[in-house]
Order: structure tokens, then sequence, then C-alpha cells
């Protein structure tokens, strides 16, 4: 099955995560409403939930309502949503093929197609990096998606009421959660997790016994995208919080039963977690000669243009030069929303036969949310240097950023009235999914 619309230039975005969504919702208002270009975008999922989220989500604390139904936004603003992944590329074709989707069941729902591009982006952001050790993959759970973080929240639960209800001797055993890394998602997931199982004692169901969460990690300081002083400060928090902290201790093995770390201590865990790294799929490097680095990644020059003059790529899926440093710029959301903007603009000078837009990558800082006990970071800028913040101020910050990527797929006026909507549904409903 082949999806192409004769005349018209055909830009595929593969990929909608916060960088592809504001991308295609950005050239839909500005080229797809005014029929001069057809704007396509897929992904693997049917909904969207800004990345950094997705540890509430798999605490089950986030509201359903900050999902956003791809299918509804293209509709909204000029774009097509198709459901797929993409699984392979021809380059002298100018064709992206799609995998058949099927049901949980297995039946066949959506047979594979073909689209045809004239400009292609890649915007498929990351995956877990296993490095390779034995039994991370057949026996952690990963939150690189919203699928995986809800079937995280749906056994999380599920083990907590099997405790619940058991009442049996074996309950003096804390139910133990082991989260390896202790980078931004790690940090966030273990306040998270500390501040659900709080709440399912409150509302009854305290005979589930004690609940044990530690933070394995390789390196012998938490969160290094932060100064060692805010690192310092997290970890201050954490420890108030009883998360056990296993620093400079690198896994070698994990099995059924915990993990194995490089000095000889096993650490037993009912359910393991793996957010240790990232990386680009695997089958990023396969995408007929494309150059990729050892992660995965595109290579793309300052113009988010790959090694093929009709291919971009933004987001974790891209290796983009850092001007003046001699590293990438890193993965960070902000990134993303930032090359979606300078993309933008560069996809519609290309329909007009401008020169491309650099891309100047502009680090606002790092901050990283405790839940309701804290939230640390820097902020920086060109007029304040580096600035720490923390508690009530960098909570804002922290908001603002969402806030920032809301304002991107629904505008100013809707945005506002979600955050209000929310306010009041945050009275009325519960603070914990149970389903």
């Amino acid at each position: 099955m082949t999806d192409t619309n004769e005349g018209r230039h055909k830009i595929v975005i593969v990929g909608g995560g916060a960088g592809g969504l504001e991308l295609a919702t950005r050239l839909g208002q500005k080229l797809g409403k005014k029929g001069l270009a057809e704007i396509y975008l897929i992904d693997a999922s049917s909904t969207h939930i800004w990345k950094p989220l997705l540890h509430e989500v798999a605490a089950g604390t986030l509201d359903e309502t900050e999902q956003v139904e791809y299918l509804a936004q293209a509709h909204r603003n000029g774009f097509r949503f198709r459901l797929g992944r993409m699984e392979s590329l021809n380059r002298e074709k100018k064709e992206v093929y799609v995998s058949p989707t099927f049901s949980q069941s297995g039946e066949e729902l959506i047979p594979s197609r073909t689209f045809t591009y004239d400009t292609l982006v890649m915007a498929v952001g990351s995956v877990s990096n296993t490095f390779n050790i034995k039994g991370v993959d057949e026996h952690c759970m990963f939150l690189d998606s919203t699928s995986q973080a809800f079937r995280f929240q749906k056994q999380l639960v599920e083990l907590y009421i099997r405790r619940h209800v058991s009442r049996s001797a074996s309950i003096d055993k804390p139910l133990s959660i082991a989260i390896v890394g202790a980078g931004a998602t790690g940090v966030e997931l273990s306040a998270e997790l500390h501040e659900v199982t709080h709440l399912l004692a409150v509302y009854g169901m305290d005979q589930a016994g004690a609940v044990k969460i530690t933070i394995i990690e390789a390196a012998t300081q938490l969160l290094p995208a932060l100064p060692p002083k805010l690192a310092i400060s997290t970890q201050q928090q954490l420890v108030k919080l009883n998360i056990d902290l296993k620093l400079g201790r690198r896994v070698v093995e994990v099995t059924k039963d915990g993990i194995e770390t490089h000095d000889g201590e096993f650490i037993a865990a009912d359910m393991k977690v793996w957010a240790a790294g990232i990386k680009a799929p695997d089958w990023m490097n396969q995408l007929d000669g494309l150059e990729t680095n050892r992660i995965n990644q595109l290579i793309v020059d300052e113009y988010l243009q790959s090694s093929d003059a009709d291919i971009f790529a933004l987001g974790d899926c891209a290796a983009c030069p850092w001007t003046g440093h001699d590293h990438n710029v890193p993965p960070r959301a902000q990134a993303a929303h930032q090359q979606a903007t300078t993309l933008a603009k560069t996809i519609m000078n290309r329909l007009q036969g401008k020169p491309p837009v650099k891309y100047v990558y502009l680090d606002y800082g790092s901050l990283v949310s405790l839940g309701k006990y804290s939230t640390v970071g820097n902020l920086m800028g060109n007029l304040i240097g580096s600035v720490t913040i923390g508690g009530f101020i960098a909570r804002l910050v922290y908001l603002s950023l969402y806030k920032m990527h809301q304002v991107a797929i629904h505008g100013y006026f809707r945005t506002a009235m979600l955050t209000l909507s929310n306010l009041f549904r945050r009275g009325a409903h519960a603070k914990i999914k149970m389903h």
C-alpha cells in the first residue's frame, strides 16, 4: 500500500516526540493549511506524552488529560497522522517503508505501507542503552515510551495489590524496586515512587508492607548533567526519603531475582528499571547508507541536515555539533524544542529556494524534579551566567519548560484552558491511578 498525494511537496516526519510533533504542528499551520505542502507524521503510538513526564506515567500520578491524540492534533493543525513503525528507507526512490500494525490478539489492523517524500525528517528519539549487559533485556523494565511506562505502572499496582490481599508472613520482606541509572529519569522516578507508596498506604493499602527503593549508579555522583553542588543537594534529599543509593557500582548482570554489581554485591529486587544511558534505535544505523555514530544517531551538520541533502534529523536521534564545545548538543527536551523551531524555518525556506537556517543550541540549564519534595537545577544565560536555583522557583521554571512545549502544539489560549482544567480536576480526582 502506498500513501501518496501527487503535486505538492511531501514532508514526512518520522517520530511524534517533542520535536517531531512540534515540527509537524508548525509546518501544518504554515504550509499544510494553506495547501503549500503535504505533511505526514508517522508514529508507532496513537498518543503523545512529553517524554520528561514518563516517570509520572510509570508511577501513575500523571493526569490522563496530558496525553495528546495524534489524529485530533493533525486534524486541527493541517497535517496527516499515520500509525505505524518505520522499518527501512530507500533513498534513491525517496520512499519510507512502514511495518504492518497488529492488534493485541495478533490480527493485522493496518498493512505495510510505503510513503514517498521530498523532505524527510527523522525524529524517532532514543531508547535505553543496555551496553549488552547480560540479563537486562530479559529482566528489566524500560521507560522509553508511553506503552512501557503504562506497563510498569500496571505491574507496580498489581504487585502492590497482590501483597496487600495476601497478608502472609512473607509480607515482612519489603517490596523492592531497583533503578539502574542516577540521571534525571532515575532520580525523578525514585522520588515519584516514594510518593506513590505513601499514597497507597493512605488509601488503605498499608497491608502491602514496606517498600525499599534503590538507585544503582556506576558513577560516584548523581546527576552528571548538574554541578556537583546540586548533585549533593539532591543526594541529601533522596537520603531523607530513605532511598538507598549505590554509587560507584557498575552492573555486570541482571537476573530474575536481582542485580549483581562489579564488586560482587547482589541487590535483590522485585521490580528492576533500566535508566542508565540512551542510544538511537538500532535500525537507525541501517538507513540506506546514512552516516551514524556509535550510538546509532544520524550525524547532522549545523543545519540539522544529514549526509543526504533531503534528509534531516532532530532530537535524541541526531548527533548535532555544539558550537564551541568538544561534544554534541545534549539529548534534552529543550534541544528538541529549539531544533523543531529552527528546522521549520529551514523547510519553509527550502520550498521558496532560500538558504537553510543555522541551528545554534542555547543551553538554559538543567532541572530535576523530586515531585512534591523538591526541585533543583541551574539556569544559564548570557546575562546571568550560571545560577543555582531550588524549591518553589525551580519548580516554576521546571513547569514552564512543559508549558513551552504545550504552547508549541496547542497555542497560548488552549494551553491556558488545559492548565485551568487540570487545576480544577485535581480536587475531584485521585492523585494516583489504580488501573
